[in-house]
């Protein structure tokens, strides 16, 4: 019989069909001070992360290992991939959402909504039409970072959706402090993480669930809630099993809300992403330190598992 490793924590027997119970969890990355961001690049078969009060982008790979990617990167913090496989970023030190185009220099997305700054723009999703989604908390401008410290201008902590047209809406503005985001498989669903109870504490540690109708959210009400911590990044897999950071490691949520299992981490997790050369890495960024996990499910954005062609 093979028994549980103590990295894992099963609550419900489907758990146990996502996850091997002979993988390891490894560290492949260490000595950093904030790391977020992890998005893999199957064309170049790395992985890139931000580390964010360095101010650098680190790319790691099996054959090469760490190497910085991009130095001054503006606090750069979550990160993913648009339809042609190019880096979407955002800058908490620029208040701004960037691209980075196929000769490496930088296009800024968005920056501002009806005339006032954005305040620190956190985590972005790109959609199959090519739709940017992303959440605009305060965390980068009430973290004094060599100045960077500033009032907000935005009246809302909100959500926004960028279409191809480049126009820029606020598609929901009741969020304390919105955090990460991630889409259902079939993209009808949008997931957001509240984590404004790390200043409210009245504010519970939740993830909320949207329904995506057009250039619309529907809310739905509160999909789970994270018993350690605060919900930060999280991933869905092709199954819709939804992958959230918490305190204490990585928590797998089922379609239906159902708390599945956790990946205990021994260091306070900020984001995941799936990846590898066959698409069945978890990468896990986690206070100062990068792990991979090798996992049973795909994940369900469509870069975890291709090799369409971008910069890295």
């Amino acid at each position: 019989m093979i028994s549980t490793p103590p990295h894992l924590e099963i609550y419900d027997d489907r758990f146990k069909s996502l996850v091997h119970p002979m993988s390891a969890l490894e560290t492949i990355a260490e000595g950093f001070t904030w790391t977020e961001g992890p998005v893999w690049f199957g064309d170049h078969k790395c992985l890139l992360f931000s580390d964010i009060p360095s101010q650098r982008i680190l790319r790691w790979s099996e054959t090469t290992g760490l190497s910085t990617y991009r130095s001054q990167s503006g606090f750069n913090n979550g990160n993913t991939r648009d339809r042609e496989g190019r880096l979407i970023g955002c800058r908490h030190g620029f208040r701004d959402v960037v691209r980075t185009e196929a000769n490496g220099q930088l296009t800024i997305l968005a920056d501002s909504f009806e005339g006032k700054r954005l305040n620190s723009p956190n985590d972005v999703i790109v959609g199959s039409d090519g739709v940017i989604w992303f959440t605009d908390p305060t965390y980068g401008i009430i973290s004094n970072f060599e100045g960077y410290k500033s009032p907000p201008e935005q009246s809302a902590r909100g959500v926004y959706r960028l279409g191809p047209d480049g126009v820029l809406a606020a598609v929901v503005t009741d969020f304390a402090q919105p955090n990460g985001l991630c889409f259902s498989p079939d993209e009808s669903i949008l997931f957001i993480a509240e984590s404004g109870s790390s200043h409210d504490d009245a504010v519970p540690s939740v993830i909320r669930r949207f329904r995506v109708e057009g250039a619309t959210l529907i809310d739905e009400g509160v999909f789970a809630t994270i018993d350690k911590g605060l919900p930060d990044g999280m991933r869905c897999d092709v199954e819709g099993n939804l992958w959230s950071s918490a305190a204490d490691g990585v928590h797998c949520f089922a379609p239906d809300g159902t708390l599945l299992g956790k990946i205990l981490v021994p260091q306070v997790v900020s984001n995941l992403c799936f990846g590898g050369t066959d698409g069945h890495r978890m990468f896990i960024t986690a206070t100062t330190s990068v792990y991979r996990i090798f996992v049973d499910v795909q994940g369900a954005e469509s870069w975890t598992r291709s090799t369409s062609k971008g910069m890295a």
